[in-house]
């Protein structure tokens, strides 16, 4: 019998982070959900109702995203993103840990395989974000002008959720209101954009590929082959640069991978982790 979620704000490393904890008392395998740019807890919603069966899940809400603070003191680094994800992890006091990193989430979880590579047996990255430069110079010195992040606003404004999930999902009637909803939420207030301004100062690079090819966690990477937002050719060179992993691509997919796909998603995952760790 499935139980019943939990869920709340912890504070770790000087920000509240909102989580859903789907315990299971029949495993001691947990799976850790870590959302992309834009996104949440939400985009997981169809995955975590097949993984909660088996698994234990504790999915989280990356800050500023979700229902995570909004706070523009906090430092939205990947390295320290990654750092607030291990604190939490750690004060639930989890072992057996399998991470699940979707687009800029998948880049987190690549920083928690270098920061911490014994907390994880296995990983799944869903159409990771990989090889992006940090934002130029010119853009981060005008994010420092007041009121930029209503700059930031009315890109989003224009850009508009529907728009972006067109651009992210190849199959665009599985797009409705709950789904555009569910994007949307997290926007309605300013503070969002105020603390979005402040990542565009904060993020760094991609992980180097002299860094992601000392990780040695057995990865498994799932690509849409009409991903736009990420296309193939990086996943595969990705898969060339993890020492220790396989890619899998399915056909007639875009970017939303956990919105498009879960089920397919969801028996690869389980062939993987039930497979003979990579040589």
């Amino acid at each position: 019998m499935e139980n019943d979620v939990l869920s709340g704000h912890k504070s770790v490393n000087n920000i509240e982070i909102y989580y859903e904890f789907y315990p299971n008392p029949g495993t001691d395998q947990t799976f850790v959900l870590l959302h992309g740019f834009l996104s949440s807890t939400f985009t997981y919603r169809h995955l975590i109702s097949l993984l909660r069966k088996e698994f234990q899940v504790l999915s989280v809400d990356l800050p500023p995203f979700g229902k995570s603070a909004k706070c523009n003191r906090y430092v939205y680094s990947y390295k320290n993103l990654a750092e607030t994800v291990i604190q939490l992890i750690e004060s639930f006091g989890l072992k057996k840990m399998m991470f699940i990193g979707h687009s800029m989430g998948g880049q987190i979880v690549l920083n928690i395989l270098h920061l911490r590579q014994e907390l994880a047996d296995k990983a799944i990255l869903l159409c990771s974000s990989a090889y992006l430069k940090r934002a130029k110079f010119p853009l981060i010195l005008t994010s420092y002008l007041p009121f930029f992040h209503r700059f930031v606003k009315y890109w989003f404004a224009r850009t508009g959720v529907r728009k972006n999930l067109q651009g992210a999902l190849y199959n665009h009637s599985l797009i409705n209101e709950e789904m555009i909803n569910g994007y949307l939420q997290p926007f309605l207030q300013d503070e969002i954009f105020v603390a979005l301004t402040r990542m565009i100062r904060d993020r760094e690079g991609d992980l180097p590929p002299v860094v992601l090819k000392q990780i040695q966690t057995p990865c498994l990477l799932i690509w849409g082959d009409h991903d736009k937002s990420m296309p193939l050719e990086v996943g595969e060179k990705l898969n060339k640069d993890l020492v220790n992993s396989e890619l899998i691509v399915l056909k007639e997919t875009g970017h939303a991978l956990p919105e498009e796909r879960p089920f397919e998603v969801y028996q690869y995952i389980k062939n993987f982790i039930s497979s003979p760790t990579l040589c």
